[in-house]
């Protein structure tokens, strides 16, 4: 289980993590409060991790990356818009993973 890529999905409070390997088979599907993203981030090996610009996303980025991982920021335009048909986030939270690679 080598993680290679992580997608963010940064919201007001809970937070969706995708991350997948090498092969792009998911390894992991989360939802995190935002007081445990960092102590989760922390255990894993560095990596790649993407994000949605946003507001917020500058912050994340110095403080993830401070664990060694690389952050990407991407542009909303990059990242495709949330389904209407998708009754949870999990679906929207490989997104920002998938336009990262």
């Amino acid at each position: 289980m080598q993680i290679t890529t992580i997608g963010i999905d940064l919201a007001k409070t809970v937070f969706q993590i995708h991350a997948v390997d090498a092969d792009g088979a998911t390894v992991i599907r989360k939802r995190l409060r935002r007081a445990e993203v960092l102590s989760f981030v922390s255990g894993l090996e560095p990596c790649l991790i993407g994000m949605e610009a946003c507001a917020t996303s500058h912050y994340w980025a110095r403080e993830l990356a401070k664990f060694g991982h690389t952050v990407k920021l991407m542009p909303p335009a990059y990242v495709a818009k949330p389904s209407t048909t998708t009754p949870s986030k999990t679906a929207t939270s490989a997104k920002p993973c998938a336009a990262t690679s």
